[in-house]
């Protein structure tokens, strides 16, 4: 007999095959090739009626803000039509088996700077609303797609656009493979954000990241607050209403909020209390988000110290993953949720090499939230803006980060051997995009027409 069995929750120390043939083996059912195949399911939604129905669960005086920015572009579209692309994926698409914890919504957009413990500035995926575990190749479907989308409405070529998005996967399958040769522990911090530029191939865009890191350092809680509050004659602070986008609601509405806050130290590790402990919450107000959190409930609140400086808290909705149906339909597990604001904190905290350290949850009136810190040092790289040159060097970064996230929970090695080292895999996720850029062209071109025609409502410059 053996002096220490197997450990439950660690590996066995003796395996039959190995991650990467076994990986390598998923070729013969999945071919990489296959990953260019894009096949509209029978019976898929009308556009506009999914729109409609993810309307259906939301505050109904701000759907048509929601609709408004989704028709603003066909980039715009795909960013709050996360649930149609899953339908799409799950029904539509080819799928390897291989699950890593997703971000769900992993467009182009959906990565940028934000502040460390220390006020370091890191870079990463940064929205994780519709985080859940899945096929890998989910995300980066989806992001080599919005890499197309935003390209094409920053006027570059065809070919331009198109190698944007296959350098996006040939950038996640080389940092696989890097990461696969690694040992564990290194592989779990390795590419830092000061090697990332140099990994990534992505020297042209060092000026622009140089540029929105100084913006990034800039927004902060007391900025923000400097911006958003006024002083009150008893000395204390309160928001300045700026609607539709801020606005204090009614007293009762403000401290149900500030009351769930309790609930919400109690998710923090214990270490990390005594950080709030100095702080007062002086007021709370509505604040509209996102393009696809439009509708959602979320708020801002207002922490004050004992030396007067303010910190602002986001208490955001967290409503049920809009993957969750395609996941389960396309057969891959759907484990149960506890409770959706945990969800997602524990979905960021998978994926990030590093989040914010006053990352919660707790729930308001019945419903869940996520809790995290409001303007806590963050940029982004818009990619829709960005030099026709500069366009496949952000493919190649985000790319990059992307591999790093989903190897926090799935074994780099099987995604590795999948992949292997020739292009074939970067080659198909490309044509893929292409062919989903242009059913997502018609898909915001028919949000259009019914907007034109009355058909759903829409509030435009929100």
């Amino acid at each position: 007999m053996e002096r220490i069995p197997d450990v439950e929750g660690f590996a066995p120390r003796w395996s039959p095959g190995s991650p990467k043939k076994d990986g390598k083996a998923l070729r013969a059912s999945v071919p990489r090739s296959a990953h260019a195949d894009f096949t509209e399911p029978p019976g898929r939604p009308d556009p506009v009626t999914a729109v409609e129905e993810s309307n259906a669960v939301r505050l109904p005086h701000l759907t048509p803000i929601r609709v408004g920015r989704m028709a603003a572009g066909p980039f715009a579209f795909l960013r709050g039509s996360a649930g149609l692309m899953a339908h799409d994926l799950a029904h539509g698409t080819p799928a390897t088996g291989l699950t890593a914890q997703l971000c769900g919504d992993a467009h182009a957009a959906n990565f940028g700077l934000y502040g460390d413990a220390r006020s370091r500035l890191v870079i990463d995926l940064n929205d994780f609303d519709e985080t859940a575990p899945g096929p890998w190749e989910w995300d980066l479907k989806r992001l080599a797609t919005s890499l197309v989308l935003a390209g094409r409405e920053a006027g570059a070529d065809e070919d331009t656009c198109r190698t944007a998005a296959r350098d996006a996967a040939g950038s996640d399958r080389r940092t696989m493979r890097l990461l696969a040769k690694m040992p564990a522990a290194e592989a779990w911090n390795a590419v830092a954000d000061e090697e990332l530029v140099s990994h990534a191939d992505a020297h042209d865009l060092a000026g622009t990241l140089a540029r929105v890191a100084d913006k990034a350092r800039r927004n902060t809680s007391a900025r923000f607050a400097a911006k958003s509050t006024e002083r009150l004659a008893d000395g204390g602070l309160r928001f300045t209403d700026a609607p539709p986008v801020l606005r204090r609601g009614p007293d009762a509405e403000a401290a149900t909020v500030a009351a769930s806050l309790a609930g919400y130290l109690r998710t923090l590790p214990e270490d990390r209390r005594p950080l709030l402990g100095r702080d007062s919450v002086h007021d709370v107000a509505f604040r509209i988000v996102g393009t696809g959190s439009v509708g959602t409930r979320s708020y801002v609140v207002l922490l004050v110290d004992h030396r007067g400086e303010p910190l602002v808290l986001q208490v955001k909705e967290a409503r049920p993953s809009v993957l969750l149906p395609h996941l389960a339909r396309a057969g891959f597990p759907v484990p149960p949720v506890e409770h959706e604001g945990r969800r997602v904190v524990l979905g960021q905290q998978r994926m990030q090499v590093v989040s914010d350290v006053l990352l919660g949850w707790t729930t308001v009136d019945g419903r869940p939230f996520q809790v995290r810190q409001f303007r806590n040092r963050k940029g982004s790289v818009d990619p829709a803006a960005l030099a026709p040159g500069q366009l496949d060097d952000y493919a190649r970064m985000t790319g990059a980060l992307m591999a790093r996230a989903h190897s926090h929970s799935a074994d780099p090695r099987g995604i590795a051997g999948y992949c292997g080292r020739g292009e074939e895999l970067d080659e198909a996720v490309a044509r893929f995009a292409v062919a989903y850029a242009e059913r997502t062209e018609a898909d915001h071109a028919a949000l259009v027409r019914a907007v034109r025609e009355g058909r759903i409502a829409a509030e435009t410059g929100v």
